[in-house]
């Protein structure tokens, strides 16, 4: 695909940020054909980005997912544990993980931080469904409520951002009831289980979903842990309150939410759902869901020093 080998491969999906991304293209090319250490490659097709990934890991040591948090999920299942290391460049909706990564937020202007970033090695969660399909997340997942969310908002192209996770909420809360589940949690010395009807069902690696929802407060990229946030059974007039301290994290502290650090999570599901990681959406999800933590499964760029 790339006929030097380069240090840098920028994978750049244009159909980020509902195509809004598409904007970005000559700025991107512009600035990666001044360097002679990097190449860049434009996907054209859903599940391009994991095409490029697998085949850029012979050539680059260094992979920059162009794109939004669902770019990132395609190159990270390409090449989690294959020893590359990889870079974002955010240009998504929400682009929820670089808020944990780098939570400092420094701003950048091109791409000449890429080259002088250090690096860390982060967990990723695992995620084995159906009869033989594994995925890997880096930011989190979820099951019922926040799948039927990330699947409506890709039904909204016409809403941008955060605005379009707003709208999504709403419209997924009209028509919806909490749903059974089985939930079997590992934690570091003991074992919870639950076997009641479940509102909100999320597993964190990140702290931010939705471009401002602060599913997991306590949530750290490299502790080994993931964070599991479960919101039990509430009438749906109640969940109007829970928006306002999902936004803060503050929903930890609440009678009615389950919130605690996990070595895995089990989930068997009675009736076909939606799931997504990375707001990536699964849909028809059934039986058991086993989710697991790869330890330091990636290794990516970040700012290691605060702003001054």
């Amino acid at each position: 695909m790339i006929n030097n080998r380069s240090g840098y491969l920028f994978i750049y999906n244009p159909a980020a940020d509902k195509g809004r991304a598409s904007r970005k293209a000559g700025w991107l090319k512009a600035l990666v054909a001044g360097r002679n250490d990097s190449a860049l490659v434009t996907t054209v097709y859903a599940g391009h980005a994991a095409e490029i990934a697998r085949s850029g890991i012979r050539e680059s040591s260094c992979l920059i997912a162009c794109g939004g948090d669902g770019t990132l999920h395609e190159v990270i299942n390409a090449v989690a544990g294959e020893g590359v290391t990889v870079g974002i460049l955010p240009i998504g909706s929400a682009n929820d993980f670089i808020k944990t990564l780098n939570p400092h937020n420094r701003p950048h202007s091109g791409i000449s931080h890429f080259f002088d970033a250090g690096s860390k090695n982060v967990d990723v969660g695992s995620v084995v469904f159906g009869r033989s399909n594994h995925r890997y997340f880096i930011n989190s997942m979820g099951i019922g409520f926040t799948g039927r969310v990330a699947k409506a908002v890709k039904r909204a192209p016409w809403l941008k951002g955060e605005l379009g996770y707003i709208y999504a909420l709403f419209s997924v809360l009209a028509g919806y009831s909490p749903i059974p589940m089985q939930v079997t949690i590992t934690l570091e010395d003991s074992v919870l289980e639950l076997h009641e009807p479940v509102f909100a069902f999320s597993v964190s690696n990140g702290k931010i979903e939705g471009g401002k929802f602060v599913i997991a407060p306590h949530a750290e990229l490299s502790d080994g842990l993931l964070d599991v946030c479960i919101l039990r059974a509430v009438p749906k007039h109640e969940f109007f309150r829970f928006v306002l301290k999902y936004l803060k994290g503050t929903q930890i502290n609440d009678p009615k939410v389950l919130y605690c650090k996990a070595r895995s999570v089990e989930v068997t599901l009675m009736v076909p759902e939606v799931m997504h990681m990375d707001g990536e959406v699964y849909d028809n999800i059934h039986g058991r869901v086993m989710i697991s933590v790869a330890q330091k499964g990636i290794n990516v760029l970040c700012d290691l020093v605060p702003p001054a």
